[in-house]
């Protein structure tokens, strides 16, 4: 049976973070497409207080996600347990996405990792409900290993590859919803601090070229 909690105590702290993905689930206010988007990299996802997550979100090939909580905010995120216990959990919300020129960007960014060469924002989730479901048909899985793909993809990017990602496949939804703006900056506007701990973005990302 399903269990619906109050808040994010320890016990959850720690089932999330053992998943090494999550998913995130969007939709627009009216008609257009649901979206469901997988995230791996376990050191993208921070539990900020008991009724707080945010997760570091990397550039794609589309920015549903981004544009359904411009339209509306509402939002869920999924685990799901493929190991030898199982279980789901979801939290849902209403969500928002901060810009890495953002002084609460720079407040956030220390909970991740600082390895990923993409970064196009945080998503910070105001989580209204939490509630677990078995999962028991869910097949059991073993990792083998984080997929450095992307990583490896966005290291090989260029400004301009990004420039035109950001005003073409990221400025708006497959539904025509606005996500990223024209001046959103260019994940080599960011900078790590002197202990390689945060990203901040430089003072003149707004003048990159694009």
């Amino acid at each position: 049976m399903g269990k619906i909690f109050e808040r994010i105590d320890d016990k959850l702290r720690a089932f999330i973070a053992a998943q090494p993905m999550y998913f995130i689930g969007t939709a627009p206010s009216a008609g257009g497409h649901v979206n469901i988007s997988p995230k791996g990299y376990r050191d993208t996802f921070a539990v900020i207080d008991e009724h707080t997550v945010a997760y570091l979100d990397l550039f794609g090939s589309g920015s549903e996600t981004i544009a359904h909580l411009r339209d509306n905010g509402r939002i869920t995120v999924m685990f799901c347990s493929f190991d030898r216990v199982a279980r789901i959990l979801r939290l849902s919300g209403t969500g928002r996405f901060v810009r890495p020129d953002s002084p609460e960007f720079a407040a956030l960014s220390g909970r991740f990792g600082t390895g990923h060469t993409g970064v196009r924002a945080v998503v910070v989730v105001e989580v209204d409900r939490i509630a677990d479901s078995c999962g028991w048909s869910v097949p059991r899985m073993d990792l083998v290993e984080e997929r450095p793909v992307l990583d490896e993809a966005h290291t090989r990017r260029t400004d301009a590859d990004f420039a035109r990602r950001i005003t073409g496949d990221n400025s708006v939804s497959i539904d025509g919803l606005p996500a990223l703006e024209p001046d959103h900056p260019l994940p080599s506007a960011l900078r790590r601090d002197d202990q390689g701990t945060a990203l901040t973005a430089t003072a003149d990302s707004d003048r990159l070229p694009r």
